[in-house]
């Protein structure tokens, strides 16, 4: 053999060795960073608020209440019934409760979140190694070690475009990517943003790939929070430059990280859902629907609209119309192409607007874009605009003047937020109702995006964009 090839065979030897261990062995890496490797912003720090933000501050917190039911209308305040009346509940409600911890740690866990399961990761590891090997030898990718605050050890991976920002200066924002529940960093979505050009940030689930632990809302919650802090504390990122991109139901972790922390620059959401519960119902028997929506409220309550109508900043909603999942239309039949009626994107959509903009967003303005949305091809979208004239200047000009009477008359400081004037906004009223509908259409065509595609295809990078911005 010659000296050449002995060194390249030596090569290639080493590369295996290097990758195997780069897999096998992560469990022994340092730890790169932890949640609380935070310096505030009297100790030097950027000052950034959401350096500092109060509530990852305090620790993660979930919201639960209004979604569990409590303290509902109708129903007796806890003050009100007697320590008696209190047991006796609780011993009424204990085997439901012990039927749905249950429930929630078998066959609701391996429904949720596939990827978690052992079998998965084991056969889909030859994947997985080489999506390894694509980022690191193709992206330079950097491999990190975090330990988030309930001791999870998080899985991630970050590709630097900042040297080479290109054209455009993509590569000075970063893109944190949260994937779905069967998806990994090494081969997930965060393949749009990356070709794309943005520095991009990607992690697993607790329970994925490198990461240890358990996949469950308040893990997933605390490993996303340290995800953030890694970013803007060790990586530097300024909070402006950072956006969060989630797919499928990493739309729950990329909510909760733009809620709480919300000077993050923009939030993405593919083909996510507003709550978890319609899409349970959908496949599991009806005679079960007591048990599976008590086990969602209290173990997966992925509340994702709830947490999305707390971020002030810009948002893109992607919808896509060949999209079966997390669609209730058809049952477990095979959705026909087009029909997004049932897309619980829609529901996400009418959230959002109703939240930021309710004075658009009654009677007529509602009906309008809830017709919209049942518009299945980018041809029939555009027909249908184009049907109520909608003059986009005048409604940019319309918010604008808005957003502008409201900085020379608003003098408190609370109606200000990291994004400018808070919301809700009052914009609108007095329209006549086909000014409204023009309005409102505008909006909704502003904030949710077609892509002719199903759930899981990989998005392409052309259909990856940023928020629009007023």
């Amino acid at each position: 053999m010659c000296v050449v090839c002995f060194v390249k065979a030596l090569v290639h030897v080493f590369k295996i060795y290097l990758t195997a261990n780069y897999t096998y062995n992560f469990r022994s890496w340092p730890v790169d960073f932890r949640w609380d490797d935070v310096r505030t912003a009297g100790g030097g720090g950027s000052g950034h608020r959401a350096l500092t933000c109060a509530a990852a501050a305090a620790g993660v917190w979930l919201l639960q209440g209004t979604a569990l039911g409590r303290d509902a209308p109708g129903r007796p305040l806890r003050g009100s019934r007697s320590q008696a009346q209190c047991l006796l509940q609780q011993i009424r409600e204990l085997p439901g409760q012990l039927a749905s911890y249950a429930l929630a740690h078998s066959l609701g866990r391996w429904l949720v979140y596939p990827g978690s399961m052992f079998l998965m990761t084991r056969a889909l590891l030859p994947l997985l190694q080489q999506g390894q090997e694509r980022l690191v030898e193709r992206y330079r990718g950097r491999r990190a070690k975090l330990v988030a605050r309930d001791g999870n050890e998080i899985d991630t991976m970050f590709m630097d475009r900042r040297q080479h920002p290109g054209s455009h200066g993509r590569g000075l924002r970063l893109v944190i990517c949260c994937e779905g529940n069967a998806g990994f960093y090494e081969m997930g979505c965060l393949s749009a943003p990356l070709e794309a050009g943005y520095s991009v940030l990607g992690w697993n689930h607790p329970g994925f790939g490198g990461s240890t632990g358990a996949p469950f809302p308040p893990h997933d919650a605390n490993a996303v929070d340290v995800v953030v802090k890694y970013a803007l504390h060790r990586l530097h990122f300024p909070p402006a430059h950072v956006v969060v991109y989630g797919w499928s139901i990493g739309g729950f972790t990329a909510t909760w990280a733009t809620m709480t922390y919300p000077e993050l620059g923009a939030l993405v959401l593919d083909a996510t859902f507003d709550d978890l519960v319609p899409l349970a119902l959908k496949v599991m028997p009806q005679s079960w629907k007591g048990l599976v929506v008590r086990t969602v409220r209290e173990h997966f309550n992925l509340n994702v609209a709830e947490q999305l109508c707390r971020y002030p900043g810009p948002v893109l909603l992607l919808r896509r119309t060949q999209d079966d999942v997390v669609s209730t239309s058809g049952h477990l039949r095979p959705l026909p192409s087009g029909d997004v009626e049932g897309n619980r994107g829609n529901e996400l959509l009418l959230r959002l607007l109703q939240h930021r903009y309710p004075s658009v967003m009654v009677r007529e303005g509602l009906a309008v874009v809830t017709r919209w949305l049942r518009v299945g091809s980018l041809a029939q979208e555009a027909a249908f605009y184009a049907r109520y004239r909608v003059d986009d200047e005048w409604c940019l000009a319309l918010l604008r003047s808005y957003r502008a009477r409201c900085e020379d008359e608003q003098e408190d400081e609370e109606a200000w937020g990291p994004h400018g004037l808070a919301f809700p906004w009052l914009v609108g009223q007095g329209l006549s109702p086909r000014r409204r509908r023009q309005l409102a259409l505008f909006l909704a065509r502003k904030h949710l995006k077609n892509v002719e595609a199903t759930h899981c295809s990989p998005l392409e990078p052309e259909d990856f964009q940023l928020p629009w911005r007023l």
